[in-house]
């Protein structure tokens, strides 16, 4: 029987346990008895079976029987595949689907309830894209200032000459008649200065103890204005 016994055993390691592997095992194994059998998964090294004190060799055999049935390999591998078939379940997409094709009702009640929302969804995208067209357009629209004539030459009792000084230090002048409107200031500077063809801006006229601003619309001529003859600042708004 002890034959039989030692046959059955593949892998054997028997130690002391008053040497230090012996001691190890003891600590390890939480071992408060003596003589002590383990069966240890060589994989894991988990403690799968043990007996101490004296135990009769037909015992042990009998014990032994599950271990010899199968491999580590299986055993440590063949309870985990099982728990995860156990755990898998339906996603709620699947089990809604079901749930629609077992029950018409719901199915149409879903659909209109899609169509309701899909309405409010289309409505915001056409504001959205009016906007964006708005503003586009803003942006890119340009003043429209009247059209500048042709620079006058000839009697000075009807020209006046208008100097002004730009932001950027410069300066630049030209003749007007006097019976042009003020306007005219902008449509000039516009063809003078690019920014100024899409930024808004604005005239000052220095006076004796003030300034004097002259804003686009005001509907008055070179003579009317007391501009003849003088020296203006453009301002950006």
């Amino acid at each position: 029987m002890h034959s039989a016994y030692e046959a059955s055993i593949i892998n054997k390691f028997e130690v002391y346990h008053d040497t230090s592997e012996g001691k190890k095992v003891c600590t390890y194994y939480n071992l408060v008895s003596m003589p002590a059998i383990l069966v240890i998964d060589p994989v894991t090294g988990q403690k799968m079976r043990s007996w101490t004190g004296m135990v009769q060799p037909e015992r042990i055999l009998e014990d032994l029987l599950p271990f010899l049935e199968g491999g580590p390999q299986q055993k440590h591998f063949s309870l985990p595949l099982k728990r995860r078939r156990e755990g898998i379940k339906e996603s709620p997409v699947v089990l809604q689907e079901k749930q629609l094709e077992e029950d018409p009702d719901l199915l149409i009640a879903v659909a209109a309830s899609l169509e309701e929302s899909k309405a409010p969804v289309e409505a915001c995208v056409d504001f959205e894209s009016k906007i964006a067209v708005d503003t586009k357009s803003i942006v890119k629209k340009e003043p429209v200032y009247p059209p500048l004539p042709e620079e006058p030459k000839g009697n000075r009792e009807e020209i006046c000459r208008v100097g002004i000084r730009l932001p950027d230090g410069r300066r630049i002048q030209r003749n007007f008649l006097r019976s042009d409107p003020i306007e005219l200031l902008w449509s000039f500077c516009s063809s003078q200065i690019e920014d100024a063809r899409t930024l808004p801006f604005h005239f000052t006229q220095a006076i004796p103890g003030a300034s004097k601003t002259l804003e686009y619309g005001s509907n008055t001529t070179f003579d009317e204005s007391g501009l003849s003859n003088s020296m203006i600042s453009m301002l950006w708004d």
